[in-house]
C-alpha cells in the first residue's frame, strides 16, 4: 500500500530516497502471484524460448530460412510491425477522453492503454530488428554512430518517433505510478505536457509509418494519399478492442465493477472508426477496380488471384467478413447488454485490422515485381515461430506491466486510477 503523504519528507533527495524500495516493490509483484499466474507466464515463456531459438538459427544460417526474397523483401514481420505500430497509437484512445475532455472515469483505467502503448512498441522494434537479418548492424541507425540521413529518410523519421513515442509513455506510467507509490500529488509540469505531447505523438508515428509506404514510388499498390488516414482509422478499431478486453479481464481477476463508463466510450469510438474504416477501404477498391490500368494488377492479385496466383484471397476476405460482422455487432444496442457479444466484435475486428494491415496491406505491394513477375509469399515455419516469440514477449510485459499497477496503487480498490483523488 503507498505511504501517507504526510509521513513522506519534502525535497528532492527525500523524492529519491523511496526509489530502491518502490524498485523492490515492482520486483516483488512481478515474480509474486496465484497459479494461474505462473500457469500463463509459463506458457508464454515456453513459446517465446521457442521463438528465441528460431530467431538464433536465423541469425546463424541467414534470412534465407525465411520465404521472403529478393522479390518480396518484407514479409510476416514488417506485416506485424505495421499493425503494432497502430495498436500502440490506438492506446492514445484512452488519453484523449480523459485529459482533453476530464472523463474522470477514464482516469481510472488510462493506465491500461498507456502500459498497451509501451509493450506494442518493444515488440514493434524487436520485429525491425529480427527483419534486418544482421542485428549486429542496428547500430547504423543510432546517431552519430551510423549515417542516419536526416531529415530525407523516412526511415529515420520512423526511428525517431517510435522511440519517442516508448519513452514518453514510459515517463508518465513511471512517474505517476512512483508518485501513487509515495503517496504524493504528482506535479502537473512533470507530466501534464508529456501527456499532451504524446496524444499528438501516437497520431504521429503511425502517419509516419504511412508514409514510408506510399513513399515508396516504385510501389503504386502503396502510392495512395488515403494511406495515412487508413492507418489512423483502423488503429483506433484495434486498440479500443484490444483494451476493452484487457478490462474485462481485470475486472474478473481484482473482482472489481471498475471501468464500466470507459468501456462504453471506447465502444462509441469502435462504432464511428470501423465504419469510417470500411469506408475508406471500399473508397481504394472502388479506385483500383473501376478505373482499371497497370497499376492495379497488386489488388487483382489480393482480392481475386491474378495468372493463377491466389495465395492472399482466403487472406483477405476473412479480414473483410470479420470485419463486417465486427461492425454489425458493435452497431447492434445489444453489444452494451450482452458482453459476450461485445467480446466477439472486438475479437473480430483486431484480427480483421491484423489480416487488412498486415497480410492485405504489405505482401501486395511487391506482387507483380519490378520485373513483372509473381512471386507468392506465405510465411515459413521459422517466421511463424519468431512471430509467436516477438507476441509472448509482449504479452508477458503487458501481463506483468498491469499487475505491478494493480498491486502497486493497491489491489481489491474499486480502481486503480494513476491519480490521487485529490489530483
Amino acid at each position: 500500500m503507498p505511504e501517507s503523504a504526510t509521513t513522506v519528507p519534502s525535497g528532492a533527495a527525500e523524492f529519491w530516497r523511496q526509489y530502491p524500495r518502490f524498485l523492490a516493490r515492482v520486483l516483488w509483484e512481478a515474480f509474486d502471484g496465484s497459479r494461474l499466474f505462473y500457469a500463463w507466464m509459463t506458457l508464454l515463456t515456453a513459446v517465446f524460448l521457442v521463438g528465441a531459438n528460431a530467431w538464433a538459427v536465423q541469425v546463424r544460417d541467414g534470412l534465407a530460412v525465411t520465404a521472403m526474397s529478393d522479390h518480396v523483401s518484407w514479409g510476416l514481420y514488417i506485416a506485424n510491425f505495421t499493425f503494432l505500430v497502430g495498436l500502440a497509437a490506438g492506446g492514445v484512445m484512452m488519453v484523449i477522453p480523459a485529459y482533453l475532455y476530464h472523463d474522470e472515469e477514464m482516469h481510472d483505467v488510462v493506465i491500461i492503454g498507456e502500459l498497451l502503448a509501451v509493450a506494442a512498441i518493444v515488440m514493434a522494434i524487436m520485429f525491425v530488428t529480427v527483419d534486418l537479418g544482421r542485428p549486429d548492424r542496428f547500430w547504423h541507425l543510432i546517431p552519430p554512430f551510423g549515417r542516419f540521413n536526416f531529415p530525407v529518410s523516412m526511415l529515420t523519421w520512423d526511428v525517431l518517433v517510435l522511440n519517442g513515442y516508448l519513452l514518453l509513455n514510459l515517463h508518465i506510467c513511471g512517474y505517476l505510478l512512483y508518485m501513487r507509490f509515495i503517496g504524493r500529488k504528482p506535479n502537473p509540469k512533470w507530466y501534464v505536457p508529456f501527456v499532451f505531447l504524446s496524444i499528438v505523438w501516437a497520431i504521429s508515428i503511425h502517419t509516419v509509418t504511412a508514409f514510408l509506404y506510399c513513399g515508396l514510388g516504385g510501389r503504386p499498390f502503396w502510392n495512395t494519399a488515403l494511406l495515412a488516414p487508413r492507418f489512423l482509422a483502423s488503429a483506433f478499431v484495434s486498440g479500443p478492442a484490444f483494451i476493452i478486453i484487457a478490462i474485462q479481464i481485470v475486472r474478473r481477476v481484482i473482482h472489481s465493477d471498475f471501468g464500466e463508463g470507459p468501456i462504453r466510450t471506447l465502444l462509441n469510438i469502435m462504432r464511428v472508426t470501423i465504419l469510417i474504416n470500411l469506408l475508406m477501404v471500399g473508397s481504394e477498391v472502388f479506385v483500383e477496380f473501376y478505373t482499371g490500368g497497370s497499376h492495379t494488377s497488386a489488388a487483382h492479385y489480393l482480392y481475386f488471384g491474378l495468372h493463377g496466383h491466389n495465395a492472399l484471397v482466403p487472406w483477405i476476405w476473412s479480414s473483410v467478413v470479420m470485419t463486417v460482422i465486427a461492425a454489425g455487432l458493435l452497431l447492434s444496442p445489444r453489444a452494451v447488454a450482452d458482453r459476450r457479444l461485445l467480446n466477439l466484435a472486438c475479437v473480430l475486428a483486431f484480427a480483421g485490422i491484423w489480416i487488412e494491415k498486415g497480410m492485405g496491406l504489405i505482401i501486395p505491394g511487391f506482387i507483380p515485381s519490378t520485373l513483372h513477375e509473381v512471386v507468392e509469399y506465405l510465411p515459413s515455419v521459422m517466421e511463424w515461430k519468431i512471430t509467436a516469440g516477438i507476441w509472448a514477449l509482449g504479452f508477458m510485459i503487458y501481463t506483468v506491466a498491469i499487475k505491478v499497477t494493480i498491486n502497486v496503487m493497491g489491489a481489491g480498490r474499486r480502481h486503480f486510477s494513476v491519480l490521487p483523488p485529490e489530483a
